[in-house]
């Protein structure tokens, strides 16, 4: 299958059409990887499909599709650069971006957070995991957010010199709400440290603060926190403490 070619027929629907199939483009200049993941997601979406960055960009703002997955390296524009291009233009701003990682590198996680992607899978891919990560974003009542359930574990925050002390009341994939009264701008980084419910081992990566929590918050004040500098390890314990306790609560959502 070409770039910017799709599986739909000359007279499939387009965008806007109550009656289409959800739309995936897929960015990567390797054919082979555009060709599995077209396999592996086609029995549940329309797929189209673009050679890099520049191209991918230029069919979003003309496709409109309800998901993007793009490799994160690649020549000219890469994934990073086609994440924040989709990020900042309004019409597509809101749309799920599904990062494809070479491995599990922390460096690697690092830019395709700070890019604005959703969510993350590093290769070599799995079918199971691709198929379910994709139907969630898919899903008609799909909320922006990780599937996330509740602890109540402390938190320990460096900033510079000093500690503080908090408690976290969810986990997710991809980070956490901590309740605090840390006036901690957004945007900002942060190193924590936590150990999950039955779990050997702490986990130390950096959080960035997404949003926050004032008094009059059911939860009380508090910080939305999404993990950037995460480690193969630390990501694979949180992915099976996350996925051995689903269903999962739908208390605040870093």
């Amino acid at each position: 299958m070409s770039s910017g070619e799709d599986r739909r027929g000359s007279d499939a629907p387009r965008p806007g059409d109550a009656s289409a199939r959800p739309r995936v483009l897929v960015v990567d200049d390797i054919p082979m990887f555009r060709e599995l993941v077209t396999n592996f997601i086609t029995p549940i979406a329309d797929v189209v499909t673009a050679e890099d960055g520049a191209r991918g960009l230029e069919i979003a703002q003309r496709e409109r599709p309800r998901l993007i997955i793009s490799d994160l390296d690649m020549p000219g524009m890469n994934g990073a650069a086609l994440c924040r291009g989709v990020r900042d233009d309004p019409q597509l701003a809101a749309t799920p971006f599904l990062m494809i990682l070479p491995g599990d590198a922390a460096h690697d996680r690092v830019r395709a957070v700070r890019a604005g992607a959703d969510d993350v899978i590093s290769k070599p891919l799995q079918r199971v995991e691709l198929l379910g990560t994709v139907s969630r974003f898919l899903a008609d009542q799909f909320v922006r957010g990780l599937p996330r359930v509740q602890v109540s574990t402390p938190v320990t925050i460096f900033m510079n010199k000093n500690e503080s002390h908090a408690r976290a009341l969810n986990v997710s994939r991809g980070g956490m709400f901590v309740r605090t009264s840390l006036p901690l701008p957004t945007r900002s980084e942060w190193r924590v440290r936590f150990n999950l419910p039955e779990t050997p081992g702490a986990l130390s990566p950096t959080a960035m603060v997404v949003w926050r929590a004032d008094e009059t918050s059911p939860t009380g004040p508090g910080l939305g926190m999404r993990f950037v500098e995460l480690e193969g390890r630390e990501a694979r314990v949180i992915d099976e403490f996350v996925y051995e306790r689903t269903p999962v609560s739908h208390g605040p959502r870093p």
